[in-house]
């Protein structure tokens, strides 16, 4: 059976995902872009910022778990672009003309618009859709392969309450945002539907994982 699935998805010590402040010029809020230093350290995440070298070990290998058997990706608006994208017929995310996914990314905003194809496979499909009408979209669109959350931390709190992911890979880095966009709001303990490992990684970052306990 196809999963639903979340990875990297880093984590400040008091459980925010981006700082106060995101904008055009700070896509991540203020401090927010240290949450992924350790992502970009690594062999696989140091391409993303034009990067050669980069690092082997536990970060890389759990970062590269990212990408094998994803057939679609659902993400908010927030993760599309910056506050007010909206009002910009022109803006076409934060990836250029050939973004880094290849499949269908299906963008939850309450203002949708067409459709946009993108160079590499990459099609943005814009939703106004409660999470589980989003995620039998992206299955559909997925044909038999998994559907990776994209985040922000809103939309993978809206499915984790929906009780709609099988797999999450989270990041404890050692660092305090004070505010921002914060994961855990609102949600019971997870510990009753999952089974949790955490692995400790020289670079201080801690790499827990989430796997639902009863298939749904």
């Amino acid at each position: 059976m196809a999963l639903t699935r979340i990875h990297n998805l880093s984590l400040s010590l008091d459980g925010y995902a981006a700082g106060e402040g995101q904008s055009l010029e700070t896509p991540l809020g203020r401090g927010g872009e240290r949450l992924h230093e350790w992502l970009l350290a690594t062999a696989f995440g140091a391409p993303i910022v034009g990067r050669t070298g980069g690092g082997a070990g536990v970060d890389d290998a759990f970062a590269r778990r990212h990408e094998p058997s994803i057939g679609a990706e659902i993400m908010g608006a927030g993760k599309f672009g910056p506050p007010g994208w909206q009002d910009d017929a022109e803006w076409t995310g934060w990836w250029g003309p050939e973004p880094p996914f290849h499949t269908p990314v299906f963008v939850l905003t309450h203002r949708p618009r067409p459709p946009l194809e993108m160079e590499g496979g990459t099609v943005f499909r814009f939703l106004a859709a409660a999470p589980a009408e989003a995620l039998d979209a992206a299955r559909e669109a997925a044909a038999g392969l998994d559907v990776r959350i994209g985040g922000g931390a809103s939309v993978v709190r809206d499915f984790l309450a929906a009780g709609l992911v099988d797999h999450m890979h989270l990041v404890q880095v050692p660092l305090l945002l004070g505010g921002g966009s914060r994961l855990w709001d609102g949600l019971g303990p997870l510990e009753e539907d999952y089974a949790i490992e955490a692995v400790s990684s020289p670079s201080g970052v801690t790499h827990l994982t989430f796997d639902r306990k009863v298939a749904r």
